[in-house]
């Protein structure tokens, strides 16, 4: 068309070796003409819960930069951009074939990413900004906004934990009580302010289902329906956090090289596995990896007037 610009993109499924799973992306890897608000528009447009824009670094040991847009608002990180991203970059050739490991600039800032494997299917594990924590709220208010009752609530405080992504985290005792929350958005929000929190995340324990003699995982699903997420098939920038929040409350062991699977999507029908290496030192946890395989699905090109 004479006076417009096309971007090539990708969709991509990430946390999952199966195409039509896991957790939609689109990643545009060239995209230095884009502005911002015109990014936040193409995420709109798509509606996936991530779309990443793909530029020249910012640093001498960064491979790329990359920006995070949900439907509503830019992230200054997220997990299954940052596995897809690497995922594309890798598959486009732009990853050097010696690298066992990249670096992407995201605005949270670097963030490493280590490629165990390139195909058949790809695994990639990125290392989670610094782990905070933050408030604890009462159990019984975010359990009616559940929609749920107080008692299938775990002996452990809603609280909020941050990646650079604030989560609320409800622990539940079982999984199938995972599958039976009616959010009450509205009730939520009077019992967690919403300027505190990104997202909203459920979990039940699940014993024996971590390998790498962790003895344990995790079924959970996240809601943020404030950035445009009613519900997210597969939250990696969640994943290490709810992974600090296990260990501090001995829903998991602590010790190094401990590993444990997330799964969630399921509820929605897009299976996702996010998978999680624990490192610890001295008996405390020094840094989490979180790791997953992604598939190419889509290559398109988007055509915007000049």
């Amino acid at each position: 068309m004479p006076g417009s610009r096309a971007f090539r993109y990708l969709v991509v499924d990430v946390f999952t070796d199966t195409a039509l799973q896991g957790n939609p992306l689109a990643v545009f890897p060239d995209a230095p003409d884009i502005d911002g608000a015109t990014m936040q528009r193409i995420a709109r447009e798509l509606n996936l819960s991530e779309t990443v824009f793909v530029s020249a670094p910012d640093g001498p040991d960064a491979l790329a930069s990359v920006r995070i847009f949900t439907p509503m608002q830019e992230l200054r990180f997220a997990g299954h951009p940052t596995i897809g991203t690497a995922f594309v970059l890798t598959e486009l050739g732009r990853v050097p074939p010696d690298a066992q490991s990249i670096v992407l600039s995201e605005g949270v800032g670097p963030v490493p990413v280590r490629l165990e494997r390139r195909a058949d299917p790809f695994l990639g594990w990125l290392r989670t900004p610094p782990i905070t924590f933050g408030r604890t709220f009462d159990p019984e208010a975010c359990a009616r906004a559940l929609g749920l009752s107080p008692s299938v609530l775990l002996d452990a405080p809603p609280q909020i934990v941050s990646a650079g992504n604030p989560f609320l985290f409800v622990a539940l005792r079982d999984p199938g009580m995972v599958d039976s929350v009616a959010l009450d958005l509205a009730a939520l929000e009077r019992a967690v302010p919403p300027t505190e929190t990104t997202g909203h995340l459920v979990f039940a324990p699940v014993q024996g289902g971590g390998g790498g003699g962790s003895g344990g995982g995790a079924y959970s699903r996240m809601f943020a329906a404030r950035a445009g997420i009613a519900e997210d098939p597969a939250t990696g920038s969640g994943t290490g956090p709810l992974a600090a929040y296990m260990t501090r409350y001995g829903l998991v062991p602590l010790r190094d090289g401990g590993q444990f699977t997330s799964t969630q999507g399921v509820h929605m029908g897009r299976p996702s596995k996010l998978h999680v290496i624990l490192h610890a030192r001295a008996g405390t946890l020094d840094f989490v990896e979180v790791g997953g395989s992604a598939v190419r699905l889509i290559d398109a090109t988007l055509t915007l007037p000049a």
